[in-house]
């Protein structure tokens, strides 16, 4: 850091309110618009845990705790396998071959040449926080540690301990080498191949952005999409252009708040279950214990979808130059919070919300529309 930034980030916390001291939130404006398309989207099916969805061949893979179901599209399911660890990743291989991200363990391949190698360390490190994995060729494999300390079921410890310790690796499973192309990241939950390019993009949640990581040699990371309202998770390529972006929970000024003032939060750490902290989470309203009860139930009972929140539903679509063009949500009065992941099947979208454990199809019509007249419809509440 330069002299010059250190006087400026200094005289930032000094004074408050400025730089990365500010506790403002940029406003879900324009293509982020809050609406209800999302808590209206057809319902596939209910899967307690839902959380990584991926494509193999025909058939759509979703994971639910440690095991790996097949969907069919009339909502029926199988298991596909089982496994020792909560799952906490999925990537496939143009092959059909399987990257299995074990939370607290590492990666695990099912299936194609290398079926059953496992990856748990890196540079030293252990692997225990795999939080999204893609396949550059059927020996060759991408994968973010979203952190070094706490596994992915922990992602709000990671962030109200201010964690920076996430990774993107390049694992050649041929060689059995692994190389960490970018480190000190806050917390990488999602990667995807750019179109046209070598270059991937990678989800920065903490910091509320997109980065480009070189796949050749460790390098700096590039900022292409940054100012987020809402903590980005995976991202996946759209068939007809551009990109799907899903969103863990929407940041708050209190939660921003929190996260700057050191001495609260290391006292809400020390006293208080996790479970109540003033953090995000995935779905919320399951006690009253809970923070923001008094702002969230505003008259006669009635939950109000602009009120605070701790959970919220967000998916967005982003044009081929990483800027969004339409949203879909489920607001503080709805149920499809925590969105995971996204895959496109058959020219719809298939989206899982961890929150409330159901699996959600977005339909051609959205998928197909321009996306200048991706419009979102807006109903009276």
């Amino acid at each position: 850091m330069s002299l010059t930034a250190g006087i400026r980030k200094t005289f930032d916390r000094f004074i408050g309110g400025r730089g990365e001291f500010s506790i403002t939130v940029p406003v879900m404006d324009g293509a982020l618009k809050p609406n209800d398309y999302l808590e209206r989207a057809a319902a596939l099916a209910v899967v307690e845990q839902a959380d990584n969805a991926v494509v193999v061949g025909d058939k759509l893979l979703i994971s639910s705790g440690s095991r790996v179901l097949e969907l069919r599209g009339d909502g029926d399911r199988r298991v596909h396998s089982e496994h020792d660890a909560p799952i906490s990743c999925l990537g496939v291989s143009h092959g059909g071959a399987l990257a299995i991200g074990l939370d607290g363990v590492g990666v695990k391949i099912a299936g194609g040449r290398y079926d059953g190698t496992q990856v748990d360390r890196v540079a030293g490190m252990p692997l225990i926080c795999p939080t999204a994995a893609i396949f550059l060729a059927e020996d060759l494999l991408l994968v973010s540690n979203g952190s070094a300390t706490f596994p992915a079921a922990q992602w709000s410890h990671d962030l109200i301990h201010h964690g920076r310790s996430g990774s993107v690796v390049r694992i050649d499973l041929s060689a059995g080498k692994a190389v960490e192309l970018a480190g000190g990241l806050s917390f990488p939950a999602g990667l995807s191949v750019r179109h046209d390019t070598s270059d991937i993009l990678v989800t920065e949640a903490w910091r509320h952005r997109l980065l480009i990581v070189e796949t050749d040699a460790p390098s700096a990371p590039r900022e292409v999409l940054a100012g987020l309202p809402a903590y980005p998770g995976r991202i996946c390529r759209s068939a007809a252009g551009g990109y799907w972006l899903s969103f863990l929970a929407a940041r708050s000024q209190l939660q921003e708040f929190v996260l700057r003032e050191d001495r609260f939060r290391r006292r809400m750490i020390a006293e208080i279950d996790p479970a109540f902290w003033i953090a995000p989470t995935l779905s919320s309203g399951h006690s009253f214990k809970e923070p923001l009860q008094a702002g969230g139930v505003i008259r006669l009972g009635i939950h109000k979808p602009w009120a605070p929140t701790r959970s919220y539903g967000l998916v967005v679509r982003l044009d081929a130059d990483l800027q969004p063009v339409w949203s879909a949500h489920s607001r503080a009065d709805g149920t499809r919070h925590g969105i995971t992941s996204l895959a496109e099947v058959d020219g719809e979208l298939v989206v899982t919300s961890k929150g409330k454990g159901e699996v959600v199809l977005i339909d051609h019509v959205a998928l197909a529309e321009p996306l200048d007249l991706m419009v979102p419809t807006e109903h009276a509440t």
